[in-house]
């Protein structure tokens, strides 16, 4: 049967609740600072230290993210928040820097690349299947279950067969860096320079500053002894080259982009994983419906990068979760000059907010746009690509985009395929988002083996 209620919404006001009130909430969840009014108009603007503005019109977000992507660069708040963790990669960087690195990485993350590490993929996938028939008839946090697996293919296709990476320790470090220095500082509203100490990022950046120094020394011993014979991402990217100008990238450059990568590699894809099980054990009609076709594709085995095309109900749960549920639920853009945006005159220096998670749920741009429909997916052509941006789009469009997709169907036809999710009464998750959006409280079901 379908889901008897609306899956779990962030509960957005439609008053100004003063700037104070705002910061604490922004505090505690990034997306409080979207109002009601995101869901209806195309554009919405306010002010705290600077004016900003939050456009919700395909058409302008075209222009921010692709016909004027050069007068749009990221937010400084955005570099303050992970600039600490992630340097001048990929994530941040902008111009020239940004281009090279960009020509240089795309090969790794090509089809043909992505589809190799389909195996990883695949036994993460299974030893997920095994640690939760473990728990026998015990209810199972899933989100918590689904960060293990994602980290678990993303060590696995970085540091692949080095016995000397602490891997725990990373990613202690890198989810202390995310609890701590996710939350906004009302130093950052305040335009106030990188190097002013923000309350509590200092502690969290230390946090990652061992494993830096672990990683480099990863990257040297694998400069040292060459690919593998089967190359995983940091061979991939230490073979990468600019076909332009021939650079390949530092051990520094290398380790900030590998740090992003994992962060972004494991922590998104583990978020839209616990929400699509959360919605699954919320609507049985479509688990049903997705347990046939995976059993159907299967026939008992593990998921793989082959059975994409196979598998195309799964793959609209995936996108149908990243509408209600993006894990990047806010872009920000900094205006490098003076625009017009929906009729509103955009200033140099102004803020311009894209509230992805407002998009997806936009009253204009979906019908019943609250309710879990993945069926809307099966025919891709009829969403308009500007009101769906779960990976961003334009030149700066998540580069990862195809390996996240092919990670979370691998994982989630799999775990279909061999178990029956039921929700727990009374646990239901809590939608808050720092730097992605999780599902706090976690996703608790009962996984009986089928």
């Amino acid at each position: 049967m379908p889901m008897t209620q609306l899956p779990v919404r962030v509960p957005l006001i439609d008053f100004d609740p003063g700037f104070f009130k705002a910061i604490a909430n922004m505090r505690e969840n990034i997306l409080l600072a979207i109002p009601a009014q995101a869901l209806e108009q195309p554009i919405f603007s306010g002010r705290t230290m600077v004016r900003w503005h939050m456009i919700m019109e395909p058409v302008a977000i075209k222009r921010v993210l692709l016909d004027a992507v050069d007068d749009y660069p990221k937010s400084n708040v955005t570099k303050t928040l992970l600039g600490p963790a992630i340097g001048d990669s990929l994530f941040i960087a902008e111009g020239a820097h940004w281009r090279w690195q960009r020509r240089a990485t795309a090969p790794a993350f090509a089809h043909r690349s992505v589809a190799a590490l389909g195996p990883v993929m695949s036994m993460a996938a299974e030893q997920a299947c095994t640690r939760i028939a473990a728990a026998g008839p015990r209810a199972v946090d899933l989100a918590q279950e689904m960060v293990t697996t994602t980290f678990d293919v993303i060590a696995d296709v970085t540091f692949s067969g080095d016995d000397m990476m602490d891997r725990a320790a990373v990613h202690d470090a890198i989810e202390g860096y995310i609890t701590q220095a996710g939350r906004i500082s009302i130093l950052d509203l305040l335009g106030a320079p990188a190097w002013v100490p923000r309350p509590g990022r200092a502690d969290a950046t230390h946090l990652l500053e061992q494993t830096k120094v672990t990683a480099d020394a990863a990257i040297e011993r694998r400069r040292d002894k060459g690919p593998r014979n089967v190359p995983d991402l940091l061979d991939l990217l230490l073979a990468a080259e600019d076909p332009k100008s021939g650079r390949t990238m530092t051990t520094s450059e290398l380790r900030d982009n590998l740090l992003t990568f994992i962060v972004a590699g494991h922590e998104t894809t583990a978020q839209t994983l616990a929400w699509a099980l959360y919605l699954m054990g919320h609507d049985t009609g479509a688990q049903n419906h997705a347990r046939e076709e995976a059993q159907q594709v299967l026939q008992g085995r593990i998921a793989g990068a082959g059975d994409l095309a196979a598998l195309p109900y799964i793959r609209s749960i995936i996108d149908e979760t990243l509408r209600l549920y993006p894990a990047g639920g806010l872009l920000s853009r900094t205006a490098q000059a003076d625009d017009t945006l929906c009729g509103t005159v955009i200033k140099k220096g102004e803020t311009v907010m894209i509230p992805v998670y407002a998009l997806g749920r936009h009253r204009d741009l979906w019908e019943d746009p609250d309710a879990f429909r993945p069926k809307r997916f099966l025919d891709r052509k009829a969403i308009d690509r500007y009101a769906y941006l779960p990976f961003g789009d334009g030149p700066r469009v998540c580069i990862g985009a195809s390996f996240a997709i092919q990670e979370a169907v691998i994982i989630l036809s799999t775990l279909l395929s061999r178990f029956r999710f039921e929700a727990v009464k009374g646990r239901t998750p809590d939608p808050k988002m720092l730097i992605t959006l999780r599902p706090e409280g976690g996703v608790w079901m009962t996984c009986t083996p089928v």
